[in-house]
């Protein structure tokens, strides 16, 4: 596998236009117009100088930043090559000279209204959107009656209709002015909020339909106008306008699947270059490529594994479509990795006995060549040991690589518990981040012998320090509390539904049960890390479990912290991901 051709530093193609003074290239929808993660950069300043750097053989070269795009957005971005020519491009954009041309795909624009201009004032709210305000009016908020009105920035912006079906709508904008999110404000303000666009309600699309199109300027040294148009986009804005929201037809038109997976490999840039740019702490070769409603490709989810690719399909009467499968793993195979695996999720899984069912997780791969019975990838400069063709689970949950990175980084000096610990990759971590002490529970013994095979791969000696405990969570908990053991961080991730001999657990129902058990043996000020990758569990709901328990359990809880949401597992339509990770502390 080139993992520089599955992610080039930049593509040809999408350079627009170039000369000696200034470079115009199509940003894709997902790549944020600046580094959106200082500790990861990826964004199109990173790329577009690398690709001008590698193509120039010079180490680096001179990029002048004028203007961004919000990171959904797609379309052309202009920059200078030379700092002589910033003056006269900053001078433009101050007198508003240097005009940008947007395409939208709204819902809810009225089919008889061919023009308008939109005219608002605009203020970034509580929630952090931004939101329209009423004009001021003798200092006072005419509408909120004596409360002094807030001074908010005007936006202008002309409105065309370029075409409509049935209650979508393609609309031509041309921004006089440039305010945060000015055309996604404006248009859901107007009763026709931009498809896609998940902080404004905007409709179910593919991604956030909004395209810069095009941008007019006086160019810096031979003084004629310089149109630079960005077409790139124009086949999803049309495929939309036609047919809406696909969901799973997409599958049905390799086309429109070939532009899912190759917006999902953008996203992906930095995670998927790391193993080449990272120093050796950062190297992640194992991460989400596609996660299902969130990248529009619905009932399936699609991993990286080195040079391997697992596809993950929820089971469902659509994906007995004829040609459907066979299409979405030629697409898969077409992308440049060595093979594609295979595992079909059963809708429920709470019911599944076998999950090496060769049916369900064939051993081989679909396409492609075979990975070794075990491969060794990286995440965060951690080595993990990976089974692709040992039925549905690999050995790693990958959703939890932002929550084993925090646990590495305050794990030092600490005594951490792991309960539901399968492979123990958060052991591994806290070892590795320097805890004086881990012990690893789990009902399944094979799993726990593969968590003692991870530590020595990674370097860690076993002894006194690090334990493994093949048990129930339950029954242990109840024995540390008895014998009075503390520590300082409780990992809680356990499966939304399982049977031991001794109980089963529903997450829905069970889990402040579970929490007040760890509660019992968190040390003053200590933490209980509390995961659930259950669908039917909202954030709020789990928030309510895990404070009850605590309180339960006779402990106060200092601080519940919500933890952020893996970059690569976005959700779908504003709803909750599927995994929820909150940081309780106690007193």
């Amino acid at each position: 596998m080139d993992r520089a051709r599955v992610w080039p530093d930049f593509r040809q193609e999408h350079v627009l236009y170039e000369d000696e003074d200034l470079i115009a290239v199509h940003k894709p929808a997902g790549v944020p117009s600046q580094a959106a993660q200082p500790d990861r950069p990826d964004d199109l300043v990173l790329r577009v100088r690398s690709f001008l750097a590698a193509r120039e053989g010079k180490e680096t070269v001179y990029l002048g930043v004028h203007q961004r795009l919000d990171r959904d957005t797609s379309g052309v971005v202009l920059f200078t090559k030379r700092p002589e020519v910033n003056a006269a491009i900053a001078a433009q954009l101050e007198k508003r000279q240097l005009k940008k041309r947007y395409v939208a795909g709204v819902v809810g624009w009225p089919k008889g209204k061919r023009e308008a201009r939109l005219d608002d004032d605009l203020v970034k709210g509580e929630s952090g959107r931004m939101e329209v305000v009423p004009r001021r009016a003798h200092g006072r908020d005419t509408r909120r009656g004596p409360r002094p009105a807030q001074q908010g920035q005007r936006a202008v912006t002309q409105v065309a209709l370029r075409g409509h079906r049935g209650e979508r709508a393609l609309l031509d904008l041309v921004l006089e002015t440039g305010r945060t999110h000015q055309a996604r404000v404006q248009l859901a303000h107007a009763g026709a909020p931009i498809a896609g666009d998940v902080l404004y309600r905007g409709s179910a699309a593919p991604r956030l339909m909004l395209h810069a199109v095009a941008i007019e300027l006086e160019h810096p040294s031979t003084k004629r106008r310089l149109v630079v148009r960005d077409d790139l986009a124009r086949a999803e804005m049309d495929v939309w306008l036609e047919r809406g929201d696909e969901g799973y037809a997409i599958y049905d038109d390799r086309r429109a699947l070939d532009r899912a997976l190759a917006l999902a490999v953008e996203r992906r840039w930095g995670l998927g270059r790391s193993a080449d740019r990272d120093p050796a702490e950062r190297r992640t070769t194992a991460f989400r490529l596609v996660n299902e409603e969130g990248d529009a490709l619905p009932g399936l989810a699609v991993d990286v594994y080195g040079e391997h690719l697992v596809a993950q399909l929820y089971v469902s009467e659509e994906w007995e479509v004829p040609g459907r499968r066979d299409r979405l793993l030629d697409a898969l195979d077409a992308l440049g990795f060595d093979g594609v695996y295979l595992k079909l999720r059963p809708k429920q899984a709470n019911v599944l006995v076998d999950t090496r069912r060769e049916d369900l997780a064939p051993r081989a791969p679909v396409r492609g060549t075979a990975a070794p019975d075990e491969i060794v990838v990286h995440e965060e400069g951690v080595p993990f040991g990976i089974r692709l063709g040992d039925g549905l689970s690999t050995g790693i949950f990958l959703d939890q690589r932002l929550n084993r990175r925090a646990v590495r980084e305050t794990a030092r000096g600490a005594a951490v518990a792991n309960l539901f610990a399968y492979t123990c990759a958060f052991s591994v971590v806290a070892a590795v981040g320097g805890a004086r002490r881990t012990v690893s529970v789990d009902a399944a013994l094979a799993a726990l012998e593969r968590g003692r095979a991870g530590f020595r791969l990674a370097g860690l000696e076993l002894g006194r320090d690090h334990s493994f405990v093949g048990e129930d969570a339950f029954t242990w908990l109840a024995k540390a509390a008895k014998k009075e053991e503390r520590f300082d961080l409780v990992i809680v991730d356990p499966p939304s539904y399982s049977s031991t001999k001794k109980r089963r657990f529903v997450a829905e129902s069970d889990y402040d049960e579970l929490v007040a058990l760890a509660a019992a043996v968190v040390a003053p000020g200590g933490r209980i890390l509390a995961c659930c990758n259950h669908r039917g569990m909202a954030r709020q709901k789990l928030r309510r479990l895990v404070h009850e328990g605590a309180r339960a359990a006779g402990r106060e809880v200092m601080q519940l912290k919500d933890l952020p949401d893996a970059p690569d597992f976005p959700g779908a339509g504003g709803r909750d991901p599927h995994m929820k990770s909150l940081l309780l502390t106690l007193r």
